[in-house]
């Protein structure tokens, strides 16, 4: 409870972005599947959107399945993408109440189709909602973003001349959310691995040996409060206001 109690709420970042790692460190620990890791991760993901809306934060991005993870073990592979089925198909309640909005960000088109069939019911649900926008990173990569956005002005035939930053980011996978104010990443790993590699260009990295189930809402709060601190010029001599934008 003192963590939130030292939010400057007029100072907030408006968007969030978590690597939610150590799901199966965590469970090694405790002698548990990875995959119990996994569901327990879950159960914090759920419990950080509802704490990250319950400050105001306004965009939300969650490193949910990377375009490298199909390397993994296809039993855990599996059990992903069943996590990733069950979530979606039920929690609109959730979504509901809370008014949160969901996205996807990612190669949509080649996830398994009932995953795609999920994805797009979960946005079509919730695409009114006004409270915040949860974008769920699913299969994702940065490089095939970028790579993906390319192919798409290519084909929409943009001379150069009409190409700049705001253009360009125009043709990536969410381009009506303003640029990440701050990374977070859990699991004691301190590198991007692929995640936000355009959004990610003045974003704060915070970084934490926190496993990702243990995150708590208090060690969410104190990151946020850590932003609040930085000093963020932008490339500029003086410092930038402090507004997270």
């Amino acid at each position: 409870m003192q963590a939130i109690m030292a939010l400057d709420k007029e100072n907030l970042p408006l968007h969030v972005a978590i690597t939610m790692d150590g799901n199966g460190r965590w469970a090694q620990a405790k002698k548990l599947p990875r995959t119990s890791g996994h569901d327990e991760g879950l159960r914090t993901a759920k419990r950080i959107v509802k704490a990250a809306r319950d400050i105001g934060i306004k965009y939300l991005t969650l490193y949910v399945f990377s375009t490298e993870n199909w390397k993994r073990a296809e039993q855990e592979v599996g059990f992903l993408m069943n996590l990733i089925h069950t979530h979606l198909c039920a929690e609109l309640a959730f979504y509901k109440e809370n008014g949160i909005r969901v996205r996807h960000i990612g190669n949509f088109e080649a996830l398994p189709a009932s995953i795609q069939k999920d994805i797009k019911q979960a946005m079509d649900d919730t695409a009114d909602f006004k409270g915040m926008t949860v974008n769920l990173a699913i299969n994702y990569g940065g490089r095939d973003e970028i790579i993906r956005g390319i192919k798409k002005i290519i084909e929409n035939k943009v001379s150069p001349d009409q190409l700049d930053e705001k253009t360009f980011s125009s043709y990536l996978d969410m381009p009506e959310c303003p640029d990440v104010d701050v990374l977070i990443r859990t699991g004691g790993e301190q590198r991007l691995s692929n995640y936000l590699l355009w959004h990610v260009a003045y974003a704060e990295q915070i970084y934490t040996d926190t496993l990702w189930p243990d995150y708590s809402n208090e060690e969410f709060y104190s990151h946020i409060e850590a932003f609040q601190h930085r000093n963020r010029r932008f490339g500029a001599e003086k410092p930038a206001s402090k507004k997270g934008k």
